[in-house]
């Protein structure tokens, strides 16, 4: 997924840093700002025990699959729904399923209603943030696979495989620059071709791994483990408005919207974090009770919070160093490409080796 400040071409940065500050010290990885779940499953794969959390539904599905899923998908009992499962090898269902979904025939759901010009013409607000055949795929796509849970016919697992493989593939068609704040007044090339359902890939572990939807800086007093990672908001930016869509696509609530671009209600999800005015005191709470040996915080030159503020505060948690990284701008819209003239920011990596 396009996403704002994905650590996905970071992650060799990353691994690397925090090798050299915990080095063999350390079995579990606790990344509460989880987002997608990029940073949490390249250690995963490294055989740590995961623990993920982000406040966002659409992200907790996302980590739900990535972070929680371990063992192999079989679809056992989705062969009552779909015969063709019964007689396949197991390690050739998922992505058969994925390419049942594929070919549903469309449906006038809330998103097409809401979100797609069909839906909405002549109403208060017209909206393309899909094209009428993707909408109505995504309906039919997300009705299907809430039939087959309600029914038990897919195991939680299989239920947070298909709605990852959706939420992604969804968003490779639509019509935005990037994010869902705006949509094109036109169709772009990608948005108008018909949407094909990618499965997710399946992370395989022996380890448990854990996953919340719950707010960081009270979680960290309950869990604990050897690395804490935090990849918080560095602005102003709201993700609940940036990615109203996929949440309302994860959720399936047909919530009440309102607005040129169909916002959801978001007061209860809104972060100290993305608040010039109450970052550093949320933060400085984060550092002091989180039960770790190790924290890292990713953040940039372009932050609400200096360099010197997080030196100054991580430092009243143990010994403080920082590494830095010359990094690509995330760029949302034309409109910001203006208004930056940079084209790379500095990503700091800081951390503090905790006292015990």
């Amino acid at each position: 997924m396009n996403y704002i400040g994905s650590k996905y071409s970071l992650l060799k940065f990353l691994e690397t840093s925090i090798d050299k500050v915990a080095g063999n010290d350390s079995k579990t990885f606790l990344d509460l700002f989880a987002g997608t779940g990029a940073v949490g499953a390249h250690f995963k794969k490294k055989g740590f025990q995961v623990i993920a959390n982000d406040f966002q539904y659409y992200s907790y599905v996302l980590n739900r699959h990535y972070i929680g899923t371990r063992k192999p998908l079989k679809f056992k009992k989705l062969g009552a729904e779909i015969p063709a499962l019964k007689t396949m090898k197991p390690e050739h269902r998922a992505d058969f399923v994925c390419q049942y979904l594929s070919v549903l025939k469309g449906r006038k759901g809330f998103i097409y209603k809401n979100y797609c010009l069909g839906g909405t013409k002549g109403k208060a607000y017209e909206r393309q943030y899909y094209s009428d055949e993707n909408g109505m795929r995504t309906d039919a796509v997300r009705m299907e696979i809430e039939k087959w849970k309600t029914r038990k016919l897919v195991t939680d697992d299989e239920y947070f495989f298909l709605l990852t493989s959706l939420i992604e593939s969804i968003d490779r068609y639509a019509n935005t620059a990037s994010v869902y704040g705006a949509f094109l007044k036109h169709l772009k090339a990608s948005a108008a071709r018909s949407m094909v359902i990618k499965p997710a890939e399946i992370i395989l572990s022996r380890k448990r791994q854990k996953v919340y939807m719950q707010d960081i800086n009270q979680l960290a007093r309950k869990v604990k483990g050897d690395i804490l990672y935090l990849d918080p908001p560095y602005n102003h930016r709201q993700y609940a408005t940036n990615y109203h869509l996929l949440e309302t696509i994860a959720l399936y609530d047909n919530p009440k919207i309102h607005g040129k671009t169909g916002l959801r209600e978001y007061a209860h999800q809104k972060s100290l974090y993305a608040s010039r005015g109450q970052v550093k005191e949320a933060f400085a709470e984060l550092v002091m009770s989180a039960r770790v040996k190790y924290i890292f915080l990713s953040y940039n030159n372009e932050g609400l919070m200096t360099p010197q503020d997080v030196k100054q505060i991580m430092s009243q948690r143990g010994k403080y160093g920082v590494f830095k990284k010359e990094h690509g701008r995330f760029r949302a819209d034309k409109l910001e490409n203006r208004n930056h003239k940079a084209s790379s920011t500095t990503e700091y990596l800081h951390y503090v080796i905790c006292k015990k």
